[in-house]
């Protein structure tokens, strides 16, 4: 935490950094305090019972003040200068106040010497404000949390929902903004550095096999949102994208409860992929004929092993946890 928050004070007086206790057991909330006197202008801490990383976020947007919002996980960092690039480009009056900002983000993986950088220059243009109309949207692309930078004001006038105890909840807080966003903006720099790799971390694939109820329900949340959220959407490409977005979630819940592979994960696959036909018939037209819907419904045994062995060979490629 104290490197994530040290890298944030080299930014200068533009940052305004808001720390949330939730409800930590360790040095926590003392070293917290110790930089809110040290910086009592720049750096604010709020002390809450646990509630989980929703209400985390939900309690640092309540507090911030500044004109766009940036989620930052202890564990994680920002790099200096590409934070200076962000700062300059989001002040900049020529940039017409985009809605959303998307930068790129590095693994910093555990026992990995070479980085794995994810970019989005294929996706929009880059350093210039465009419209959904710009975005080219392509199967198993999307914006995870590390990679967006919302305006505050958008999100806080929005029906943003975050439920509390519950991880994975950065996919629905990624999700709901997108029907209000109009304007994008892709800055071709490597802003955020997520570290990875831990054994207890929420993202390793054994601790997410463990926790898989609460993968499902952030997916079917993921559902339900989308159901509503199409009928603000005024471009086909967002509601293309939006597919895609929940067709990649659901295809990480399926590999996961099909890696576990016990009659009970066979079941609960089974049960998503109904909840879907029955939920939100056309959307589960899309995602079933499309690559990831044949990709992960595979028929029998062999069509599950071969499922599982194409994802333990794009997790080789990629190195993603």
């Amino acid at each position: 935490m104290q490197h994530c928050i040290d890298e944030l004070l080299k930014a200068g007086d533009q940052v305004e950094i808001v720390i949330v206790d939730d409800g930590s057991t360790d040095t926590t909330a003392h070293i917290a305090d110790d930089y809110a006197a040290q910086a009592p202008d720049r750096v604010k801490v709020i002390h809450q019972v646990n509630g989980g990383h929703g209400k985390a976020i939900m309690t640092g947007l309540a507090n911030a003040s500044g004109d766009y919002f940036k989620v930052v996980d202890s564990d994680d960092w920002l790099d200096l200068e590409a934070l200076q690039q962000v700062l300059a480009t989001l002040s900049d009056p020529a940039n017409d106040s985009p809605d959303m900002l998307i930068t790129n983000y590095v693994y910093d993986k555990v026992g990995v010497d070479q980085q794995k950088v994810v970019r989005f220059a294929h996706l929009l243009p880059t350093a210039q404000t465009c419209t959904w109309s710009r975005v080219h949207v392509q199967t198993g692309k999307y914006f995870l949390m590390h990679a967006v930078t919302f305006k505050t004001a958008m999100l806080k006038a929005i029906p943003l929902w975050l439920p509390e105890h519950t991880f994975y909840e950065d996919d629905l807080y990624v999700f709901q903004p997108l029907p209000y966003v109009k304007k994008l903006h892709y800055l071709d720099v490597d802003l955020y550095h997520y570290f990875i790799g831990r054994d207890d971390q929420s993202v390793n694939e054994s601790v997410m096999i463990k926790r898989i109820d609460q993968q499902l329900f952030v997916n079917r949340t993921l559902i339900k949102e989308y159901g509503q959220a199409i009928s603000h959407c005024d471009s086909w490409r967002l509601r293309r994208y939006m597919r895609s977005y929940v067709a990649i979630i659901t295809a990480i819940s399926s590999v996961l409860l099909l890696r576990e592979g016990s009659a009970e994960s066979i079941a609960k696959k089974t049960e998503l992929w109904r909840f879907i036909r029955h939920t939100q018939p056309s959307l589960y037209v899309h995602m079933r004929n499309g690559l990831i819907g044949h990709a992960v419904n595979l028929p029998g045994p062999v069509g599950r092993k071969l499922t599982v062995k194409v994802y333990s060979l794009a997790q080789r490629l990629y190195g993603f946890n």
